[in-house]
């Protein structure tokens, strides 16, 4: 029979190695793996109580640390396996055929850091594990997930700003959202914690599956299905099929929100053990008299008060409405909805909206035909007096459809109102060629009513563009996030004497 009292010992033991921010019992990583643990740990052979941080970049070891060695296409974390329990790692996880390679001698270097080797078959199903086992020791959590093609971290970002305003809140920072991203995120998860909001994105079939495995949420919303990862899963059947698999955790108590006007909304609601609820325009009457005011934002009612959302452009109104369905889902006061939504605030690279001689319309974290076409659209829009300058970028993992998506991009460009366009990256070379076959055949090219340059070099656009560009200029910088189109903004404004930082006023 087990003492009573060693396990109140242990029980306070674990109590105070959480109020420090320790996150993980040995015993529970243990049991949940079925790993072999080799400890170096003086006095000899003795196992640590817990872990105090999980991590998978040896530069970011905190003291006490679990170091998981992850396999990639490029590196092999077990490589680092030394570096890590230098920098202070206690324990490393590592792969059952990594620890079996003499060249890696991973038994020395754990040795001679007195440290613990966690001895796994298949070191990222580990890490899900572990932070499904975790996230289990606390029971009391609202769990919710997010995903979609687009509109994840927006909607998130916003459900957060509303639920936190009367409950303790922890989420996903950035786009942290993926096979790795997601576990180490849900290690941020406190006892005082109420409410957990994460996104889920995905890189390859199966993963989103796998994530709904760890978070297992009771909650699970779908922003949309678009034409992101086509290269990956080659249909929107395919990608719907994919998304789907957020309800894939359900038991029959949970809740599927759906938009009520995605094409797919029929296909995403079959099947799915637990309550599936529609939300979209229709079914908030809570939300009213919206206004589109441009770069200042979006002025509406909710419940017949004014509210003023910093957030700007029409399909940011998608977001506010997925965000209002978690919200209304959770049960948080209409005050808090409407401080949450006044308090939202762009994320860096989401259509930030920088003021100054130049005004700069930041929108280069991620790009899609969907996206694309709305930022296009919503600058288009704009009451604007100068000159439109749109710096488009590739948009990347679509596989077979990117030629035709940057194609339609490039007839979207030429029944624009840009005056000048800049293409960066190799794929858009097809929005050149629609462009200018669109400008003949509406006799626009004649006119030489938009310029345009086409490179694959950051750099010479970054000369091709500082020349161009002149105060009063309004520039668009949209493109996947590869990229790197953000590297421009100082070109743009530093140019007029403005720097960036100083000029964040909003966000598309």
């Amino acid at each position: 029979m087990d003492n009573p009292h060693k396990e109140t010992a242990r029980a306070k033991e674990e109590e105070a190695l959480q109020d420090r921010g320790m996150v993980m019992p040995w015993a529970d990583v243990s049991k949940v793996l079925g790993a072999q643990l080799i400890s170096f740990q003086e006095p000899r052979g003795s196992i640590p109580a817990a872990c105090s941080s999980v991590c998978i970049d040896s530069r970011q070891v905190a003291e006490g640390a679990l170091f998981v060695a992850l396999i990639g296409t490029v590196q092999d974390g077990h490589r680092y396996v030394g570096a890590a329990f230098a920098a202070g790692a206690m324990a490393a996880m590592v792969a059952r055929s990594r620890f079996e390679d003499p060249a890696l001698d991973l038994v020395y270097q754990a040795r001679e850091a007195q440290g613990l080797l966690v001895v796994v078959e298949d070191t990222l199903q580990g890490l899900q594990r572990i932070a499904a086992c975790y996230l289990a020791r606390f029971p009391a959590l609202l769990r919710i997930g997010i995903t979609g093609s687009s509109g994840k971290t927006t909607t998130k970002e916003i459900a957060a700003a509303i639920i936190g305003r009367e409950r303790a809140v922890v989420m996903n920072q950035g786009n942290l959202n993926s096979e790795t991203g997601l576990p180490l995120s849900v290690f941020k998860v406190r006892p005082h914690h109420q409410v957990g909001i994460f996104e889920m994105g995905m890189n390859r079939v199966g993963e989103i599956g796998e994530l709904a495995q760890v978070l297992k949420p009771h909650i699970a919303l779908i922003t949309n299905i678009g034409s992101a990862h086509m290269g990956i899963l080659g249909s929107k059947q395919a990608i719907a099929q994919e998304k789907k698999r957020i309800f894939s955790a359900f038991s029959g108590n949970e809740t599927a929100l759906i938009p009520e006007d995605e094409p797919y909304r029929d296909f995403l609601a079959e099947g799915i053990k637990g309550t599936v609820c529609f939300y979209g325009s229709q079914s908030c009457r809570a939300l009213t008299d919206l206004q589109d005011r441009g770069l200042e934002g979006i002025d509406l009612r909710w419940e017949a008060i004014p509210v003023h959302c910093r957030l700007a452009g029409k399909h940011t109104i998608r977001n506010l409405l997925a965000a209002l369905a978690i919200a209304r889902e959770v049960s948080v006061s209409s005050k808090a909805i409407r401080e949450g939504l006044e308090s939202v605030q762009p994320l860096f690279g989401r259509s930030e909206i920088l003021r100054g001689p130049v005004t700069v319309i930041r929108d280069c974290y991620n790009a899609n035909p969907e996206s694309m076409q709305q930022a296009i659209e919503f600058c288009d829009g704009l009451d604007w007096q100068g000159r439109r300058i749109y710096v488009i970028g590739s948009m990347l993992e679509l596989g077979s459809a990117s030629l035709e998506a940057h194609a339609a991009i490039g007839r979207v460009l030429a029944a624009s109102k840009a005056d000048w366009i800049g293409f960066l990256g190799s794929e858009t070379r097809w929005a050149v060629a629609a462009l200018e076959q669109a400008l003949r055949e509406t006799g626009q090219e004649a006119a030489g009513r938009v310029g345009f340059s086409y490179t694959d070099s950051l750099s010479s656009l970054s000369q091709v563009l500082a020349a161009q560009i002149r105060p009063g200029d309004m520039v668009l910088l949209k493109g996947s996030r590869a990229c790197g189109l953000e590297a421009l903004t100082e070109v743009v404004m530093g140019a007029h004497g403005v720097r960036a930082d100083e000029r964040v006023e909003g966000g598309v």
